[in-house]
């Protein structure tokens, strides 16, 4: 039968529908009796058969996609049972009732269905979760075992495929071969596994990624392979077949573990009495929309380079615990930021890898029109395209933009492909994208938020485009509209250096910038003024930093001292202002506590801070309680995290030399370096030149004699990583990494590679002192150290950023007394040695004082002190806290009363 004799039109988007019947004699079959022999042969494992059966009609049949959608006992709906092609996560959750869907439509008439271009069909639905996107053509056919349907067999084809008669037919005749299989599974129930569906739901929201019991779920099935796989429950659970999955549930009785962290997942999802239900109501209906240029949720999801990116994924984590009414929008990078590698000589080598979106809980964000949200940015050459990926965040969601679209021309496809990489031109379609795209991104989804919330200058352009938008629906002028969407914008300011703050020419604005700007009835010279100190002076370029104080009600700086630096910096903002009045105020940062807290630190608060301490975590009076704790508990805690951090240092260490391919007897040596009795001081973040990495280097001799002390020895852990781009930075890395080789130092100093969120996390939770020795007051806040802070680490720190207002004199150590210098060598030369009398006068004996229980008494006082006064203060909750009733919920115009002093 020719194919237009199956009913198909000139465009095919006719239904193919035939009668069934036996295959005609003759037409080859795609499976042999035998072969469904054998893979029916296992009884009792229906599941497995039925995954064996589409993997192999999809390869018989030269199909992309082969999936077994079976009726559910209701006799009204679909489920995927089993496919090859689709995402995995979806069997068992997929879902479709037969008068839906082209699969519906093949139960519905039991009679087969083939269509060429599928997604102009008006029976076809689009499931964002499934993967099919790419997939154009659609044949399926009714499963009948007995008489009776069963479900709906299908396959599917990237390109455009007219199905002839006889593939239908020999699509059939395997349909009629497995119906039994089929059959089998409805009657066992077992093609929708309790276990493995809702493990794929845990791993499908980032909550897990804070909440220590449903981690260990997922590290209990593989711990080999958790390790491996980066910590990544989707990768992990693509591996596990159902029996294999099954069977591992069984032999370590997971089944009422998994069970018990569904329950309070979906428990922790649907809760109504929060701290955000009580004190932030008017935000849900316009929530915060809080862009962001990087979000550091988890390491399986590399997106971030550091501590912006780190602060972030803490920000929303905890506006999801305080059910804040909060979105995130941000850009996905498809290589991430780099994989970072030392060579021979200690020099840093980046490596960039393409992420496997498929490996990432990431779905389709679906706009009003059910269709997958794509935005469109018009610049002078041509327009910029992305798609949004949504990411779920606990009670909160993730927007990613993703410019790997086919519209876009090729340059522009790997526009995000890396964090912070590329010139100017790429920073500015990046920020473009970020500002004018996220907010774009939002309103196609029905999203409008009340308050825009920009962490940096890098999204500075979103308020451009709200105002265009303000202008458009209430038909208003630019200065009409301006301070009706100023009022609703937050601006966070993160760092003093120069670098930190986007400058561009005029000719790359007006290139990117041009049509928006034609949008709000601006000139040129008018739009770069909204960024500039100076807005006429003709050479000054044009600052996001300056945009976003500019265009914003209410703006911060991150600790109390950077405030002062922040209002210092941009007095030229306010002529005529002194500097105090410059209207910058403060927001502390702070960390979020389940996220950086090791498990056996949160049992032992468990047991003596009381019930849901971590629900009132904000709350000076909750950590009290550590004073109660017995010396010896807390210590014995501590040492077992200390034990857990060398242990990852000299699995890592090894790995590394044996990728250098360095000799056995290198090998060996560092499987064994680093001494558990031994002071540890830890130093992990970004190799930037004015965070001095090698201070501790300013006297050598000193150092030697400190880490080579067979009474008192010290040993240092670093890692980190430089900006591609920074020279200096990678010389400091190099200094450090050359101690590794130095006899004198060799078992005392290692480097680790790759600094991530995991490495992060081992060192915050494992050593016994954090060492942050900034250039002050270049340092605006710092989070590092408030993660060590939790886990009962002490920090030694130069007072800048955050330590400034936190340290008393007995909850840590300091760094000199605050005092600069205009010369930077001999403000670094006296901080040098600052560091060094410290170390050598309070840090070292203090830690080494024990008593006739060889408890470090004195230390373990300050332990707690630490862990008292601090715990709270810096911490994420707090933090969001003071960001909802400071500046959301006035933002949205939800105060109850507020007054002003005069005219």
């Amino acid at each position: 039968m020719e194919p237009e004799s199956l009913g198909l039109t000139e465009n095919h988007e006719e239904v193919q529908e035939l009668p069934m019947s036996s295959p005609a004699r003759g037409t080859t079959h795609v499976l042999t009796l035998e072969e469904i022999a054998n893979l029916a042969a296992e009884e009792g494992q229906p599941a497995e058969t039925l995954m064996n059966v589409v993997a192999l009609i999809a390869k018989r049949f030269e199909t992309e996609v082969c999936s077994a959608y079976l009726l559910e006992p209701d006799r009204a709906n679909l489920v995927l049972a089993a496919t090859v092609g689709l995402r995995r996560e979806c069997v068992g959750s997929l879902r479709m009732a037969i008068n839906e869907g082209l699969a519906g439509l093949v139960a519905e008439q039991v009679s087969p269905v083939a269509v060429e271009q599928a997604q102009s069909h008006p029976r076809f639905k689009y499931f964002p979760d499934a993967g099919e996107d790419a997939y154009q053509s659609f044949l399926g056919v009714p499963l009948i075992d007995r008489g009776i349907l069963q479900g709906v067999l299908v396959v599917q084809t990237v390109a455009p495929r007219i199905f002839r008669d006889d593939e239908i037919q020999m699509l059939a005749a395997a349909a009629s071969q497995v119906a039994p299989v089929v059959s089998e599974a409805r009657t066992l129930d077992r093609f929708i596994a309790p276990a493995q569906e809702r493990l794929w739901a845990l791993a499908r929201n980032l909550w897990w990624s804070w909440d220590h019991d449903t981690a260990s779920l997922f590290r209990d099935l593989d711990p080999l392979r958790w390790a491996q796989l980066n910590q990544n429950p989707i990768s992990l659970l693509a591996e596990f077949p159902l029996a294999k999955l099954e069977a591992r549930a069984a032999e370590l009785v997971l089944h009422s573990r998994i069970n018990y962290a569904y329950r309070r997942l979906q428990e922790y999802l649907q809760a109504d009495r929060t701290w955000g239900a009580r004190h932030a109501g008017v935000l849900r209906p316009a929530p915060v929309a809080y862009f962001s240029a990087e979000f550091g949720i988890h390491e399986s999801l590399p997106v971030y380079s550091g501590g912006l990116g780190v602060l972030s994924g803490d920000h929303i984590k905890s506006a999801s615990d305080l059910a804040i009414p909060l979105v995130g929008i941000g850009l996905f990078y498809g290589q991430g930021y780099f994989r970072q590698r030392l060579d021979r000589d200690g020099w840093q080598q980046e490596e960039y890898l393409k992420t496997d979106v498929n490996q990432l809980p990431l779905e389709a964000a679906i706009g009003k029109n059910g269709r997958p949200v794509v935005v469109q940015i018009e610049t002078r050459r041509g327009s910029i395209h992305a798609k949004v990926w949504r990411v779920k965040v606990g009670r909160c969601d993730l927007f990613l933009l993703d410019s790997d679209v086919e519209a876009n021309a090729p340059d522009d496809r790997g526009l995000t492909s890396r964090l912070y990489g590329g010139d100017s031109r790429t920073r500015i379609r990046q920020e473009l994208l970020l500002g004018v795209g996220g907010f774009r991104a939002l309103k196609a989804m029905g999203i409008n938020p009340g308050v825009l919330h920009l962490n940096e200058g890098h999204s500075g352009f979103a308020v451009l485009e709200a105002i265009r938008m303000r202008m458009q629906e209430e038909g208003i002028a630019f200065d009409s509209a301006v301070p009706r969407v100023s009022r609703e914008v937050i601006f966070t300011t993160h760092t003093p250096v120069p670098a930190g703050h986007d400058r561009f020419d005029s000719d790359l604005i007006e290139e990117h910038l041009g049509p928006l700007r034609e949008g709000m009835g601006l000139s040129q010279e008018s739009l770069m003024g909204l960024g500039r100190e100076k807005p006429t002076h003709e050479q000054e370029t044009f600052c996001m930093t300056v945009l976003g104080l500019r265009l914003s009600r209410r703006a911060n700086a991150v600790s109390a001292l950077h405030g002062e630096v922040s209002r210092a910096m941009w007095t030229g903002l306010c002529p005529g202002k002194p500097e105090d009045e410059v209207p910058i105020g403060h927001i502390t940062n702070g960390v979020h506590v389940p996220s950086w807290l090791a498990p056996q630190m949160f049992r032992l608060y468990d047991r003596h801070l009381g019930t849901n301490w971590h629900q009132h975590s904000s709350e000076a009076r909750i950590w009290e309680g550590i004073e109660d704790v017995d010396d010896g508990e807390l210590w014995e805690t501590h040492l077992s995290l200390k034990s857990s951090l060398l242990e990852f240092v000299r699995r890592r260490a090894v790995e590394q030399a044996e990728r250098r391919v360095e000799s056995r007897k290198t090998l060996q040596r560092l499987g064994k370096l680093l001494s558990p009795d031994a002071l540890t001081i830890g130093f992990a973040r970004r190799f930037a030149t004015y965070k001095r990495a090698n201070l501790i280097l300013s006297d050598i001799e000193s150092l030697a004699t400190m880490v080579n002390d067979p009474k008192r020895p010290v040993q240092f852990v670093f890692a980190g990583k430089a900006h591609p781009h920074d020279e200096g930075g990678k010389k400091v890395l190099q200094q450090i990494a050359e101690l590794m080789r130095n006899p004198r130092f060799a078992d005392k100093f290692v480097f680790i590679e790759d600094y991530d969120i995991n490495v992060g996390r081992y060192f915050v939770q494992g050593v016994d002192v954090w060492l942050n020795n900034p250039r002050r007051p270049l340092e605006a806040s710092g989070t590092s150290g408030q993660k060590v802070v939790l886990n009962g680490g002490l920090n030694l720190s130069v007072l800048d950023g955050w330590w400034a207002e936190a340290y008393d004199g007995m909850n840590g150590f300091a760094i000199g007394t605050g005092r600069t210098h205009a010369n930077m060598n001999v403000h670094d030369t006296r901080d040098g040695e600052d560091l060094h009398r410290t170390l050598r006068e309070e840090v070292i004996p203090l830690y080494y004082q024990r008593d006739r229980d060889g408890l470090p008494r004195g230390w373990i006082k300050r332990m707690k002190r630490t862990i008292r006064t601090l715990g709270w203060r810096f911490n994420a909750d707090r933090m969001v806290m003071d960001y909802t009733q400071q500046c959301y919920i006035p933002a949205a115009g939800g105060t109850s009363s507020e007054m002003r002093s005069s005219w």
